[in-house]
C-alpha cells in the first residue's frame, strides 16, 4: 500500500468545505496530487507579473501560464491559458492577458493569481480521473486525453478502487492502445506508470468519497513516467452516499423463505374468474405446491375449496409468503398485518407506485417493510415461478418444467417473452422472478440466493437499471466465478452523461460505464432478448473450454468464411493449424478441398470425411474448441450429418475428452431438425445463421476467461 498522506487531503477538503467551494483551485489540486505521489510539473503562483517573471526565471523557460480561480473551471475556455512563453517579456504580457481574459470572462470571479508551470517535454496525452456515477458510485477513468477525448470519447472506465491488474487493462482496453505501444518509431509511453496513476486516483477517491470529480487532463505519458499537467477536482460533502444494505446472511435467511415457503397467503385471494386474485390461486393449486395455500379475503368463506379468512393475521400457524393482488392504495395496511404476522416475503403484483409518479406510496410501504423485516419483491410485478418447488406464484401462464437456468426481469412482457422461449426451446428453469419496481429485492439478492443454489447452474437477467450498481458488481464478480451470469441491460443511449465537456463526468455515458463494469465483473453481457436466451439455453451446454484454439470444420467456403468473422466479432481466437495436423487434415478431403483453418471439406464429401476431421478436432489436445458448418447435400443429409456428430462427440466424451462443439446448418427444412437432435445432444446448433452458433460459443469463452478456466 502506498505511503499517502492523508492528512494534508483532509486538510485541504476542509479548508473549502468551510469555504462553500465546490471546486479546488490548481494549487490545491496540485497539494492533493503530492500528497498521493501523483506527479506533477515544476510550478508556482504568482501574484503580479513581476512574480510572474520572477518564478519563471526559477522554474526556467518555456512556461505555461493559467489563471488560478475557484470560479472558473474551464481555464482554457475563458482564454485563461497561455502555452510555451519563452521570454521575460512575453511572460510579464501573458500575465496581463489570462488575467484580463478571465475578468471579461466573468467579471464577478475570485482571482487568486496566475499559476506559472514549466512546460513539460512532448509526450502523449491522456486523461486520468474518477467520478461519482449515479448507479455504481466511485468510478475511475482513462483514455486519450487534450482535445482527442472530446472527440474520439476513446475512454474505459472501472469501479474505484482498481487492482494493478484491473488499472493496466485499463491502459491496454483503450481502442487506441496501440498508439501508447509506440507507432511510426515513436517509443512507447511508460504503461506501468499510467496504470500506477490510475490506482492513485482510485485510491484518493475511495478513501475521500466527497471528491466528487477528479480530472486529471492532459496526463502526459512519456517513456520514463506520466505528468499530471493540469488538475481538476470537484467537492461535494453528499457524493456518493453509501446505501442501506442487507448481509449474505439476511439476505439468504428471507429469500430461502420466499423461494421455498412452507406456507402461502394470497390477500386478495378470489373465487371470480379473471381476477388476478383467481389466477393467482389457480395457479398455486393447480401448479403442484406442496405448501399450505391460505385465500385471504374478509367477503368469502371459502376460495377453490379452501378456507379463507379475513385477514392474514386470522390464518393459523407460519407463513412465509404474503402474495398481493389488491389494489395499491390497500396495500400499506394489509403488509403492515403480513409484518405483524411475521412473513419474510411480500409479493406486490399490484401496479400504481412510482412507475406512475406515486413515490411516497412506494416509500410508505418500503418503510413499513422495514419496520416488520419483511423483504418486498415488486412492486408492478408478474409474480415468480420457482419449479423445483412446482411453485408458480404468478397470475400468468403457468411454467413447471425444471432446469438449471434462472431468469428475472424488469418488464411483465419480458418476463412473458421468457416463458414462452424456455418452453418452445425446451429448456427448463429453476426459476423465472419478476423485479418491477425493484422497491427492495433486486438483482443482487437474487444473485445471492442463485448463487447456492443447487438447482441453478446459470443466471440470466434483464434490467433497464441498477438500484444499487456497486452491490450488484461486487456479488456478479463473486457469482460468475462460480456459475455464469448473463445479463440484459435496456436502454443501451447514454442519457445520463452531463453536459459536453473534456472532463471525466462528462465522459461516463450510462452505457460505457455499464459496459465496462459488467465486463469487470465477469458478467456476460447480452446484446438483446434472443441473444440472452440463447446464451442462457446454449452456455450450461456446452464443456468448459481448456484453452484458445478454435478450428472450424466447414462443407461449404461461403459458410467457413462468415463463420472465421463472428469468430473475430466474439473474440474468438482462430488457431493456427501446426504442419502435422495440416497433413492430417489432408488425409481426408479432396486435393480440391482446403486444409487451414477453416478446414473446408467441400460440399460433395461422404459422412465419412465429417466424422474423420471432427475426431481429428477431437482427438487433438491442441485444439480446444469446434465450430462445424454443414452444407445440406444428399450425399451427407442433414440427420446423418446431425446423427453422426452426435455419435463422435459423444465417443470422446465417453473418453473423457470434453470440448466445446457448436454447428451451423444451411440448408433445406430438413436441417430445422437436424438443428434441434444436435441441440438435445449437447451440441449448440442452429439452422440458417453462422453467427448465433458462434456467439454462444463466444459468450461461454468470456465466462471461461473472466473465471479463471483458461
Amino acid at each position: 500500500m502506498p505511503d499517502y498522506d492523508r492528512a494534508a487531503v483532509e486538510r485541504i477538503i476542509a479548508a473549502v468545505t468551510a469555504e462553500g467551494r465546490a471546486s479546488l483551485t490548481a494549487p490545491e489540486g496540485r497539494e492533493i496530487c503530492e500528497a498521493y505521489g501523483i506527479a506533477t510539473p515544476a510550478e508556482g503562483l504568482a501574484a503580479s507579473r513581476d512574480e510572474a517573471v520572477a518564478l519563471a526565471g526559477r522554474l526556467g523557460l518555456p512556461v505555461v501560464l493559467k489563471i488560478v480561480s475557484p470560479d472558473i473551471l474551464h481555464k482554457t475556455e475563458a482564454g485563461g491559458v497561455l502555452v510555451g512563453l519563452r521570454t521575460d517579456r512575453e511572460v510579464a504580457e501573458g500575465f496581463d492577458t489570462v488575467v484580463a481574459n478571465a475578468v471579461a470572462h466573468n467579471a464577478e470571479a475570485d482571482i487568486v493569481g496566475v499559476q506559472v508551470q514549466r512546460l513539460m517535454p512532448a509526450g502523449q496525452e491522456v486523461i486520468i480521473g474518477a467520478t461519482t456515477d449515479r448507479t455504481f458510485g466511485k468510478v475511475v477513468a482513462f483514455g486519450l486525453g487534450g482535445v482527442l477525448v472530446e472527440v474520439l470519447k476513446d475512454v474505459t472506465f472501472r469501479l474505484a478502487p482498481t487492482t494493478a491488474e484491473e488499472a493496466a487493462s485499463m491502459v491496454d482496453g483503450i481502442a487506441a492502445a496501440e498508439v501508447l505501444r509506440g507507432v511510426r518509431g515513436a517509443p512507447p509511453v511508460d504503461r506501468d506508470a499510467l496504470a500506477d496513476l490510475i490506482r492513485r486516483v482510485g485510491d484518493l477517491v475511495t478513501d475521500f468519497p466527497q471528491l466528487a470529480e477528479v480530472d486529471l487532463n492532459p496526463v502526459l505519458a512519456t517513456p520514463d513516467g506520466a505528468t499530471a499537467v493540469d488538475v481538476r477536482i470537484l467537492v461535494d460533502p453528499a457524493a456518493a452516499p453509501e446505501p442501506a444494505r442487507f448481509t449474505r446472511e439476511e439476505i439468504l435467511a428471507a429469500m430461502d423463505r420466499i423461494m421455498k415457503p412452507a406456507a402461502v397467503a394470497v390477500i386478495g385471494a378470489s373465487n371470480e374468474p379473471g381476477k388476478i386474485g383467481n389466477s393467482v390461486m389457480r395457479n398455486l393449486v393447480n401448479g403442484g405446491y406442496r405448501g399450505e395455500i391460505h385465500p385471504v379475503n374478509p367477503k368469502a368463506d371459502e376460495i377453490l375449496d379452501r378456507k379463507a379468512f379475513r385477514s392474514i393475521g386470522d390464518v393459523p400457524g407460519e407463513v412465509d409468503v404474503a402474495i398481493f393482488a389488491i389494489p395499491a392504495k390497500h396495500v400499506p395496511a394489509a403488509l403492515a398485518e403480513a409484518g405483524a404476522k411475521g412473513v419474510a416475503g411480500a409479493i406486490l403484483i399490484p401496479s400504481g407506485f412510482a412507475e406512475t409518479g406515486d413515490h411516497e406510496l412506494q416509500d410508505e410501504v418500503v418503510a413499513i417493510a422495514r419496520k416488520h423485516g419483511v423483504r418486498i419483491l415488486g412492486p408492478n410485478i408478474y409474480g415468480y415461478y420457482y419449479t423445483p418447488e412446482n411453485l408458480s406464484a404468478t397470475f400468468c401462464t403457468p411454467y413447471d418444467v425444471r432446469g438449471g437456468v434462472a431468469l428475472s426481469s424488469q418488464s411483465g412482457g419480458i418476463g412473458m417473452a421468457i416463458l414462452g422461449f424456455s418452453r418452445s426451446a425446451h429448456m427448463g428453469v429453476s426459476a423465472i422472478v419478476g423485479v418491477g419496481n425493484k422497491a427492495d429485492i433486486d438483482e443482487d439478492d437474487l444473485l445471492t440466493f442463485f448463487e447456492q443454489d443447487d438447482n441453478t447452474q446459470l443466471i440470466a437477467m434483464h434490467l433497464e437499471d441498477l438500484k444499487d450498481g456497486r452491490a450488484f458488481a461486487e456479488t456478479a464478480k463473486r457469482v460468475s466465478a462460480s456459475k455464469p451470469v448473463v445479463v440484459l441491460k435496456a436502454g443501451r443511449t447514454a442519457q445520463g452523461a452531463k453536459a459536453a465537456g473534456s472532463h471525466t463526468g462528462a465522459l461516463a455515458g450510462d452505457d460505457k460505464v455499464y459496459d465496462d463494469v459488467l465486463r469487470q465483473s465477469g458478467v456476460i453481457r447480452a446484446p438483446g432478448l434472443n441473444d440472452m436466451l440463447e446464451y442462457a439455453r446454449g452456455v450450461p451446454l456446452l464443456p468448459t473450454p481448456r484453452g484458445e484454439n478454435v478450428v472450424i470444420i466447414t462443407g461449404a467456403g461461403g459458410s467457413g468464411v462468415l463463420l472465421s468473422d463472428a469468430c473475430v466479432d466474439h473474440g474468438l481466437t482462430l488457431m493456427r493449424i501446426p504442419p502435422d495436423l495440416d497433413a492430417a487434415f489432408r488425409e481426408h478431403i479432396p486435393p480440391f478441398g482446403a486444409a487451414g483453418n477453416p478446414v473446408d471439406i467441400t460440399g460433395g464429401e461422404p459422412p465419412s470425411t465429417y466424422r474423420a476431421t471432427i475426431a481429428l478436432g477431437l482427438e487433438d489436445e491442441r485444439v480446444h474448441a469446434l465450430v462445424l458448418g454443414y452444407w445440406h447435400t444428399i450425399v451427407t443429409p442433414p440427420m446423418v450429418f446431425a446423427e453422426l456428430v452426435v455419435e463422435v462427440v459423444r465417443h470422446y466424451r465417453d473418453r473423457g475428452i470434453h470440448k466445446p462443439v457448436v454447428a451451423s446448418l444451411a440448408g433445406d427444412v430438413e436441417v430445422e431438425r437436424a438443428s434441434e437432435h444436435l441441440y438435445r445432444h449437447g451440441i449448440v446448433a442452429y439452422p440458417y445463421t453462422t453467427e448465433k452458433p458462434v456467439a454462444v460459443l463466444g459468450a461461454k469463452y468470456r465466462w471461461a476467461r473472466s473465471a479463471g478456466r483458461l
